[in-house]
């Protein structure tokens, strides 16, 4: 993308795990970048429509986001009014983060296909920053991470491929009109993937299975995790890790032209940054 001072690009979550790494991308390029969230100016808040007019206006391209999941109900609707008010204020390319086997999402990914903007779909399987950028830290900080579903395997995406398409998607006129269902290149249980980061990070980490009854129960009992973290968790633990997803894309080769990043390479970057050492 050639460097330019023209029109913003609107990232929608510019702050989180993706939306962060496409900043970083967009912005090293000299393209100028506008960050959708609450705590941005203009701000943009999915729970108050009153504030995505300001946050689209003079925007020429979107990549677009949902929280707090794009599989929880309601998605869908938001992000068909967003996306005719995007189009209607001129708009002209949105790029949509999905998720594998949602059926929210896939009537999420209808709706910007049809929206008249020029689109690309990233529908994407879990990502390996889950377990340091989310709910996972907590566990491994303190030794020992309590999940279900140690028994179905995941292809876990690295968030940096992911931002690499995004913003190929972005600049690029190939990938209008492309659906690309990205993977990592192998299959790992969240078991193996525990094992993997105590390995890297040299540390005694148990992994311990529980029922998805009881991880949600167990959630509930915190007053710091919001009723709908919940929802969205027991919603994927339960349906989207039911075995659905249980094979490996060529996503990323498609749109890139390369392999995707092995887990074990996230693993070893992540642990030589610390971000898995233990408070002493």
């Amino acid at each position: 993308m050639a460097k330019t001072t023209g029109n913003p690009i609107l990232v929608i979550g510019g702050n989180g795990k993706t939306g962060s790494r496409v900043t970083r991308r967009l912005e090293a390029q000299g393209v100028p970048v506008r960050i959708g969230s609450r705590s941005a100016m203009p701000c943009f808040d999915w729970n108050d429509r009153s504030s995505w007019e300001g946050a689209i206006d003079g925007v020429r391209a979107a990549y677009v986001t949902y929280y707090p999941d794009i599989a929880l109900p309601g998605a869908v609707d938001a992000i068909a009014a967003f996306t005719s008010l995007a189009v209607g204020n001129g708009v002209k390319r949105l790029v949509l983060l999905s998720g594998r086997g949602e059926k929210e999402a896939q009537k999420a990914e209808q709706v910007v296909m049809t929206s008249g903007a020029e689109w690309t779909i990233v529908r994407a399987s879990w990502f390996a920053q889950n377990f340091s950028e989310s709910f996972f830290l907590e566990g491994i900080l303190a030794g020992e991470v309590v999940f279900p579903r140690d028994d179905v395997p995941e292809p876990f995406i690295d968030a940096d491929d992911i931002a690499d398409m995004v913003v190929a998607a972005l600049s690029e006129e190939r990938h209008v009109g492309q659906l690309y269902e990205v993977t990592g290149p192998r299959m790992l249980t969240f078991r193996e993937a525990i094992a993997e980061i105590s390995s890297a990070a040299c540390r005694d980490i148990r992994y311990v299975p529980v029922t998805v009854e009881d991880y949600a129960a167990e959630l509930r009992t915190y007053d710091d995790i919001p009723p709908e973290f919940v929802e969205l968790l027991e919603l994927l633990t339960r349906e989207v890790l039911d075995g659905r997803n249980t094979y490996i894309t060529d996503g990323v080769q498609r749109a890139l032209g390369r392999e995707p990043r092995d887990f074990s390479d996230y693993a070893r970057r992540t642990a030589d940054a610390g971000v898995w050492q233990a408070a002493v």
